[in-house]
């Protein structure tokens, strides 16, 4: 009976363990650079996929859960609306991409 109950207890530690992976969003620039990799990424296309991905592994990361657009609005008092990210009435975009270990 010990040995169940110190089973059923071992398997519930790794489920909660797994359940608390790290994640991390990160937000980048979509600097358009002439490839269609900014639109990939900011249009969540599956051709981001790969991109978003390997992305995620260079920084220690296993895996991209997902990619999207993120509108300046979201992102909390880092990101002007205007000045040195606009140039002639265009700002940047930006991508948040969501990594797990």
């Amino acid at each position: 009976m010990r040995s169940l109950l110190a089973l059923i207890s071992c398997a519930s530690i790794l489920a909660a363990s797994s359940a608390f992976a790290e994640t991390r969003v990160f937000i980048i620039a979509n600097q358009a650079e002439g490839y269609g990799v900014d639109q990939c990424l900011a249009k969540g296309e599956k051709c981001g996929a790969q991109i978003a991905h390997t992305y995620c592994q260079s920084r220690q990361f296993a895996q991209a859960s997902s990619y999207r657009r993120v509108d300046p609005d979201e992102i909390t008092g880092s990101v002007p609306k205007s000045g040195a990210n606009c140039s002639h009435g265009h700002c940047d975009e930006y991508v948040a991409i969501t990594c797990q270990r």
